[in-house]
């Protein structure tokens, strides 16, 4: 028989381990007259430093990770308002891109005007299990009952947890901030609804002083009510890294394992929520999923203040890269999320942008377009065509040579992969690259555009223009069918 921790509290087998391990410390509040602003990481007039103590934690994936989104909540903050009607449609897209396993677990809404109030309704009215429909709301009695008497099950509510917050925005001792926290989750307990505590700024909180006792404090009172507690681990500033022997606060391997370790705190119950400030984003989300946070925190794009939150599109490439499977998630709809940004909102997404960009799998250069050419896997990061919906592209300037315009007419007609592909050598390919020679050799410094590039090809030879196209329209059909 092995030690269980009721026969010693302090040394106790663990079955996941198969070792004998000593059980977690205990951290007490630790109240102070001065915050601890960390002076010597975060002295403000010069870059935020990396500090080492080469102490290194283990990875621990959970057996289930997800994601949540925060489009309609941190996302709008950042871009003009949406409508109701848009809110609806990304609402639906998030729900097709997540699967039939709901891969994308939760959305949260901003419920304070009347239309905020319209979208949630609507969402709701639709039935989905996932994403599930959840709030952000203030520390007041008027929200709490709002939350209420539109059925939302969870809501979000903010508890800042560094001494910058709490000393210098609260005015409010360690103590004091506690006190009221607890207070303020006590009360949306006692209405039945599951909280989830945002740990803002907690990338320059005292982990140890602060940050485990308030945790331990949240799950007891969870425990008391029977109703779980979330804890989201806000990386507001983007301060956080995932080096390992990075010590505390900004390591997010030590934040997580900490959570779990010392607060007690499952994985299911923990989620991460980033910025880009640092360009940490997805690998500090990445990161904390590795070492045992279950859920990470996301937005379509990676719309969010300042420098924006994770990109949902790029943890689902994460996902399916970690797990070696998609799971079911409809990766297309990447495609469709962005194009609908761009079409119907009039976001405009920086073309490099991965996996969303117009130029992000688009190759300018004629050395690369004749590898594209011979064998698009040479120069494409995966299957684009079948996995996102976006063929590889070649753009044609005066780099590009009789490759780049060549995989431009495969790629506009839809020939690649077929008999009727046209190669480098073809007399097309060389007429119109006379013609692209003469155009930039005038003076011209700008991309050439599909219509103009389609139009040049009608001039130089209208019956093979006509060929193609039919070929083009042909395939199409077969598809369809």
């Amino acid at each position: 028989m092995h030690l269980s921790p009721k026969d010693n509290p302090k040394l106790y087998f663990s079955h996941k381990t198969n070792l004998l391990e000593q059980s977690a410390y205990r951290y007490q509040l630790q109240e102070r007259d001065e915050p601890n602003l960390y002076r010597g990481l975060f002295d403000y007039d010069s870059v935020p430093k990396v500090s080492f103590n080469h102490r290194t934690v283990p990875m621990d994936m959970p057996a289930e990770i997800w994601m949540t989104d925060t489009t309609f909540r941190d996302g709008q903050q950042s871009t003009s308002p949406f409508t109701v009607e848009q809110i609806v449609h990304l609402y639906k897209l998030l729900n097709k891109l997540g699967g039939p396993k709901g891969l994308i677990r939760q959305t949260e809404f901003f419920i304070y005007t009347e239309k905020d109030r319209r979208a949630v309704e609507k969402c709701l009215e639709l039935g989905y299990r996932f994403p599930e429909v959840t709030s952000w709301i203030r520390a007041s009695e008027k929200d709490f009952e709002l939350v209420k008497s539109l059925g939302i099950k969870e809501t979000g509510v903010l508890v800042s947890c560094s001494d910058y917050h709490i000393y210098k925005k609260m005015n409010l001792t360690r103590k004091s901030a506690m006190e009221k926290y607890l207070g303020v989750v006590r009360q949306i307990l006692e209405r039945g609804i599951r909280p989830r505590c945002h740990f803002e700024d907690i990338t320059r909180a005292d982990f140890y002083g602060f940050v485990v006792p308030f945790a331990e404090a949240l799950r007891k009172l969870g425990e008391e009510y029977g109703i779980p507690v979330k804890i989201r681990a806000c990386d507001t500033m983007g301060y956080g890294v995932p080096y390992p022997g990075a010590a505390l606060p900004r390591s997010v391997p030590g934040i997580i394992y900490g959570l779990r370790h010392y607060a007690g705190i499952p994985s299911e119950l923990l989620e991460w929520h980033g910025h880009n400030d640092f360009y940490k984003v997805v690998v500090n989300a990445s990161t904390s999923w590795l070492y045992g946070c279950s859920s990470v925190n996301c937005s379509m794009l990676g719309i969010g203040e300042r420098t924006g939150n994770c990109p949902l599109e790029a943890m689902v490439i994460e996902y399916c890269s970690l797990r070696g499977t998609d799971d079911g998630m409809n990766l297309p709809v990447i495609t469709e999320i962005a194009r609908y940004f761009e079409d119907e909102i009039g976001y405009e997404i920086p073309e490099r942008t991965p996996f969303v960009g117009r130029n992000f799998n688009v190759t300018r250069a004629g050395i690369h377009a004749d590898g594209l050419l011979k064998d698009e896997e040479i120069y494409n990061i995966f299957n684009t065509k079948k996995l996102l919906d976006r063929p590889a592209l070649v753009a044609v300037d005066s780099h590009s040579g009789l490759a780049g315009i060549a995989h431009w007419i495969n790629s506009y007609f839809r020939l690649s992969g077929t008999p009727h592909a046209i190669d480098k050598q073809t007399e097309i390919v060389r007429l119109m690259k006379e013609r692209v020679d003469a155009e930039y050799a005038a003076g011209r410094n700008t991309v050439m555009g599909d219509g103009e590039l389609a139009n040049m090809l009608r001039e130089i030879d209208f019956a093979e223009y006509k060929r193609l196209s039919h070929i083009h329209l042909r395939r199409k059909s077969d598809i369809a069918d």
